[in-house]
């Protein structure tokens, strides 16, 4: 679908990545550390899913509640005085899901380069409507030359996601049908 085009009647326009894409920053204080010291991998990973959060409710007009994560890497750690930057934008669109990239970079608080990328998150949200059932979204439009490999890549996960389920499932179905009681 081109900009100019409009959708048939009844239809959700389609919206592009750069309508949703944020930024979440914080400053990261001694109340978030684990026992090493550092800052505990749960405060980032709220960070991550509130930055997600921001972004499924932007792109879809209305709330949007976690269904999944598909992935969350730490590649560095994160230190008290940091200051965290988490860039969210929805890479794919299904009927009512939704995924989202998330990268996360930290400032060093006592030195003067780049922020780095610590950590990466993959997470699917379904929009939902007021009584908590699934409401349709905007398909999401790439804009950039990484926004199409994102939303290819996104493709590829949701396809190993639900073979994944679908494998477990019969595995469990199986599992009953041979008398095994888990």
């Amino acid at each position: 679908m081109t900009e100019q085009a409009q959708p048939p009647e009844g239809e959700i326009p389609a919206k592009p990545t750069s309508a949703s894409r944020t930024t979440l920053s914080h400053i990261m204080t001694g109340s978030d550390t684990n026992l090493l010291g550092t800052v505990h991998g749960g405060v980032i990973m709220k960070l991550v899913d509130d930055a997600a959060g921001a972004v499924a409710g932007r792109h879809s007009g209305g709330p949007a509640v976690t269904a999944s994560m598909d992935e969350m890497v730490f590649l560095e750690p994160v230190r008290v005085g940091d200051l965290v930057h988490v860039r969210a934008q929805v890479n794919w669109t299904g009927r009512s899901s939704m995924e989202v990239g998330v990268r996360v970079m930290a400032e060093r608080w006592n030195e003067s380069t780049p922020a780095q990328q610590v950590g990466s998150a993959y997470l699917v949200f379904a929009a939902v409507d007021e009584a908590g059932r699934p409401r349709p979204v905007p398909q999401v439009v790439p804009e950039t030359e990484r926004d199409k490999r994102r939303y290819q890549e996104a493709q590829i996960r949701r396809t190993h996601r639900l073979a994944r389920r679908r494998a477990i499932k019969e595995l469990r179905e199986q599992r009953v049908a041979d008398g095994i009681d888990d």
